[in-house]
């Protein structure tokens, strides 16, 4: 009978949850674990002894070293003395293109491309290989000209050789193994945990050696090798890499996951493989991160079958003409069969070695070092267009001054209103994702809680059709804010002296006169702010959430008279008024469809008898918080604006886009329902569609249609109240908008 046995330490030893990738099942009684990838009578003991932080006297230790020698050796031998001189195989793996954007990057990935592969796999003693893509096929559901690196299309032969390479070469290159007579000078090893596998009449002692390099600052690699202690063969790696061995600037980390499966018995060779590379950079200020992820499965062994050595002639990697890469037959479709963890934000077992890696050694080991970069938080920060300015232009840099220490300076000029604004800050930001800001700016603000339409649209109807749905102020300010990550989300606390005033238009339009801009306040208060938003979507009951909140204080020390230099008559603001706001979305879906609420709501209230500030009152209006009303219309003291949608495939038009895929025959159906409870001014302010007290509830209905790679949204859509009017919008996908 086969029981488990545990060392001193009764907790579950830190290799248990990356074996588990293997496949183990628990058992009881018994607490017996199966590995079913090794073979359905293959059982594992652990641990042998406790497992615990590696202290320094650990590392290279007459027994750690022992082992690793062992297992250079066998590396070297080639597995000639085995009795393995060749094997056949096959795989079936994924590599998945995908992006994630944003600060913290708060969204799970998105996938922009798929392809699945099936290879034959070929090897030969002592060092030949070859690997045949005989089927293959793709997804695109985002524009993209990617190309991978062809020993990104096939598995890792041998757990590598002597010196590795990635990307051939333009990733990794020249990276001494830690397993190579070369390695054994350039490394430290420690017995970190141990493993005992037992199949009937056989057990194998296998042992996790953490690997660190002597000198962090030089290309090598971090993480583990499971080593059997008998035969010094490799049962898996888990790898990283120092910042040193990253050839391209972009690159932020590669992790690898290599698994070994018993087979025949007797020899170690690739059952499951994972490698994910990820470049980050940025969108002028805005950070963008492409995601590369490979997963492997290999079976079907055959060995010693006398392979041609023919087989072995040209590039290690090949592909069969298209029309056989046509007649391989797959089942289902493509997305279908993605593997789960494909679409999660980091693979628990990569993220695994990522933190080893960190632990391991120095971070600055592994970190990215940033260039002098544009700085901007999108395009329209170049150019853009709005009824103050007309035409506006801008540029912006940022530029390292010191460790994690960065300046930025953005100007911005208008060309109709002759005003000379932008900002200036200066950064601190820390590896955990701490950062402290000092800043001064000057900058037409928008009152508004949300943007109605990208920047970028926005600025196309604005100089067209004379449709700016921004409501502008002038807004001068010198101040400090401090952010960090928390409670899953990231929090942003700002204090700030400003000094707010009113703006005229200035521009004219194509077509149409802009509506007037909002009477703001002139005063100069005490700014006080604090702002959350969830770091990433939380799932409950079938539901996605994401949520972000604001509290506001401003308070006045001087609130009985305008402040000095405003020689334009002022209304008399409270001495403080406090604000809060809150945006919610929630997914959840349901079939092939997709069920959508979007909540966003504010309340503004003022002390002292005061009168609170145009510039801080709640406004709604436009195709995301009021379709079918005015863009200026809805404007209160307190007010929720509530949609809810159905998202629905349809078939639709595809067509080529050359290297850069195709758009696929589909687009989504999108009917809604939205309605907006405000508590509005008691005299509508002089702007068209403005309402009066006596009505609260403004609802609406629409459908929109989502095309072109779920890039593009149109919406139509019909206010069923007094004031409500056809509404017809075209724009971006909200993702994107931060970047436009």
């Amino acid at each position: 009978m086969i029981t488990m046995t545990r060392g001193l330490n009764t907790s579950e030893s830190p290799a248990v949850p990356a074996l588990r990738r293997f496949g183990l099942a628990l058992f009881r009684p018994g607490a017996v674990l199966a590995l079913r990838r090794f073979g359905p009578a293959l059982f594992l003991l652990f641990p042998l002894f406790p497992s615990s932080l590696l202290a320094q006297s650990d590392w290279n230790s007459p027994r750690a070293l022992a082992l690793v020698h062992t297992a250079v050796e066998r590396r070297a031998a080639q597995l000639a003395d085995t009795g393995l001189v060749e094997y056949q195989a096959t795989a079936h793996g994924y590599l998945t293109f995908l992006v994630q954007l944003g600060q913290g990057f708060p969204t799970p990935p998105k996938i922009v491309k798929t392809d699945q592969l099936a290879l034959q796999v070929y090897w030969r003693s002592p060092d030949l290989s070859k690997q045949r893509i005989i089927g293959r096929r793709d997804t695109t559901l985002l524009p993209t000209d990617i190309n991978y690196h062809r020993d990104h299309l096939g598995i890792v032969q041998n757990n590598f050789p002597n010196i590795i390479r990635l990307g051939e070469g333009d990733e990794v290159r020249d990276v001494p193994h830690p397993l190579s007579a070369t390695g054994l000078l350039l490394y430290d090893y420690a017995i970190a945990d141990s493993l005992r596998i037992a199949i009937p009449g056989q057990t194998f002692d296998v042992y996790e050696v953490k690997v660190r390099p002597k000198d962090d600052t030089q290309a090598r690699v971090v993480g583990a090798v499971y080593i059997d202690r008998h035969s010094g063969q490799v049962v898996r790696m888990a790898l990283s890499f120092t910042r040193a061995a990253l050839k391209d600037p972009q690159l932020e980390d590669i992790s690898i996951v290599l698994e070994n499966g018993l087979i025949g018995g007797r020899y170690w060779l690739p059952r499951h493989q994972e490698i994910e590379i990820r470049r980050t950079g940025t969108w002028f200020d805005y950070p963008v991160r492409g995601i590369i992820r490979g997963r492997w499965e290999v079976s079907d062994y055959q060995l010693n079958v006398k392979i041609p050595l023919a087989t072995f002639a040209g590039p290690e990697f090949q592909q069969v003409s298209p029309p056989m890469l046509r007649t391989y037959k797959w089942t289902g479709n493509i997305l279908d069969s993605l593997p789960p963890d494909v679409t999660v934000t980091t693979d628990a077992d990569v993220r695994r070695v990522q933190d080893e890696a960190r632990a391991l050694v120095r971070e600055q080991a592994l970190r990215r070092v940033e260039q002098t970069r544009l700085s901007a938080r999108g395009l329209s920060d170049f150019a853009s267009v709005n009824r103050v300015q007309g035409l506006a232009l801008g540029v912006g840099v940022a530029q390292r001054v010191g460790p994690n220490v960065v300046l930025g300076v953005r100007p911005q000029y208008g060309i109709d209103d002759g005003v000379l604004r932008g900002s200036a800050s200066l950064e601190w930001q820390s590896a955990a994702g701490m950062s402290v800001r000092a800043f001064g700016m000057h900058t037409l603000a928008d009152a508004r809680d949300q943007l109605e339409r990208s920047r970028i649209v926005n600025s196309l109807a604005s100089q067209e059709f004379g449709s700016d749905a921004t409501e502008p102020y002038d807004l001068q300010a010198v101040g400090l804010s401090v952010a960090a990550p928390a409670a899953g989300a990231r929090w942003t606390l700002s204090v700030a002296q400003e000094r707010h005033r009113a703006v005229a238009v200035h521009a004219r339009p194509a077509l149409g006169t802009y509506a007037p801009t909002i009477q703001a306040q002139a005063y100069s208060p005490l700014h006080v702010s604090l702002h959350g938003a969830h770091a990433a979507p939380v799932s409950w009951g079938g539901f996605d959430l994401t949520a972000s909140a604001q509290l506001d204080w401003w308070h006045d020390a001087n609130p009985g008279r305008c402040p000095v230099g405003i020689m334009e008559p002022c209304t008399l603001a409270a001495a403080n008024t406090r604000r809060a706001s809150v945006i919610v979305d929630v997914e959840r879906g349901i079939g092939p469809l997709l069920a959508v609420s979007r909540t966003s709501a504010a309340i503004v209230a003022a002390t002292d008898h005061g009168t609170v500030a145009p510039q801080e009152l709640v406004y709604f209006g436009g195709p995301v918080t009021a379709p079918g009303y005015a863009l200026h219309g809805l404007v209160g003291t307190r007010g929720v604006s509530q949609r809810v949608e159905l998202r629905a495939p349809i078939p639709f038009y595809g067509f080529s886009l050359g290297t850069f895929g195709r758009a696929p025959a589909r687009a989504l159906i999108a009917p809604f329902f939205n309605v907006v409870a405000l508590d509005p001014l008691a005299a509508p302010l002089p702007a068209p569609g403005g309402v009066t007290r006596e009505q609260r509830l403004f609802p609406s209905v629409g459908v929109g249609l989502i095309s072109f790679f779920g890039l593009v949204r149109v919406d139509v859509a019909r206010g069923l109240r007094d004031g409500g009017r056809w509404t017809f919008s075209l724009d971006v996908a909200r993702e994107f908008w931060p970047i436009l």
